[in-house]
């Protein structure tokens, strides 16, 4: 199993889109896919998933959230709105009274699952900062908070046999993105070339060094006797570029001048290396923009690149469907053609 984590601490960079989209173009290339909601703001899920189906999965049902019905102790902790999620597996570890328990994913398609997030999930990043340094001192409960999403990820992908885990991350550089990446094997950027995402990789990189060299300073010893300490690599595959909406009052080649300083950035901010002799190597793909087929997709509740029709994708929309679907199954074997590499 290999996990992927797509993050960038910009936000408006189509990271959710391009996680919900990739994961549904492995499953149609065979793969086994687990999808991670780890965004305390559950787009992913919300993408997923309709509304009378995120009331049952979070329990909010009038039954639950009603004053005389739900346990005082359950809507102070939040308990009935977390139901069958991240957030309600973490939290017996924010509660102190054991360890994280991961629910059963929700099956979206044959070969695709999601283990769903919750807006409950933002109440774990005071614990995670908390335990972050008692974690690298070897405090063993402190490590328990600290790899809780990697334990519910491998035990997740276990049960339903996945061979590949996409994880989806917010925009910051918070606790719980930390915890997240550690979580992941490997790390995917999304990019727009413009001033934003190059501002964003010169802070996003060297705390990402920081993160990784200072977990990987603990040693097994420190572990608990049932639990290892992952090794955490956070290796980088690269990035993709979202190519941004055109605007007329900013000519094209104002984001061709972006683009061009991508490749020196990435490798000096995140890998740590000079920069490449060859022309762009860290650039996995460059996918259009597919603005006018989002509300399409997302009123039928699909990928763009399956688009009907009966969806709405008349005439020369369907072409651009299947321009949508060459890209999409270009990016997918792209990236696991990187995954190969860096193993």
């Amino acid at each position: 199993m290999i996990s992927i984590a797509l993050f960038n601490n910009r936000a408006g960079v189509g990271t959710t889109t391009l996680v919900y989209h990739l994961a549904h173009m492995l499953s149609r290339r065979g793969h086994s896919v687990l999808a991670v909601d780890l965004d305390p703001q559950a787009s992913l899920t919300s993408l997923c998933l309709d509304e009378p189906e995120l009331e049952e999965l979070w329990n909010v049902c009038p039954e639950a959230v009603a004053q005389d019905a739900a346990p005082a102790s359950a809507r102070r902790s939040g308990r009935a709105r977390e139901g069958h999620s991240v957030a309600g597996a973490v939290r017996p570890v924010l509660e102190g009274v054991g360890d994280a328990s991961p629910p059963q994913p929700v099956s979206l398609k044959a070969g695709l699952w999601l283990l769903p997030g919750s807006l409950g999930l933002g109440r774990f990043e005071d614990k995670l900062s908390a335990d972050w340094f008692k974690s690298l001192a070897g405090d063993a409960a402190a490590i328990r908070t600290t790899t809780a999403f990697r334990h519910i990820i491998q035990r997740a992908a276990e049960n339903v046999d996945a061979d590949v885990v996409l994880i989806d991350i917010g925009p910051s550089l918070g606790a719980i993105n930390r915890a997240a990446l550690l979580a992941a094997d490997t790390v995917l950027t999304p990019l727009t070339a413009d001033l934003f995402s190059v501002e964003g990789l010169s802070t996003m990189g060297p705390e990402l060094h920081a993160w990784r060299d200072s977990w990987q300073a603990l040693t097994l010893s420190r572990s608990p006797s049932h639990r290892a300490v992952p090794a955490a690599p956070m290796t980088p595959l690269g990035y993709v570029i979202m190519q941004p909406e055109v605007r007329l009052d900013r000519p094209a080649e104002a984001y061709d001048s972006w683009r061009r300083r991508i490749p020196k950035l990435y490798s000096t901010a995140v890998l740590d290396q000079l920069p490449p002799a060859q022309d762009d190597p860290y650039r996995i793909a460059t996918l259009r923009n597919y603005r006018s087929l989002l509300p399409l997709a997302h009123a039928a509740r699909k990928p763009m690149f399956d688009l009907k029709a009966a969806d709405g994708a008349l005439g020369s929309t369907q072409k651009y469907v299947q321009t949508c679907y060459r890209e999409f199954r270009d990016l997918a074997e792209n990236v696991l053609r990187r995954v190969d590499e860096v193993r």
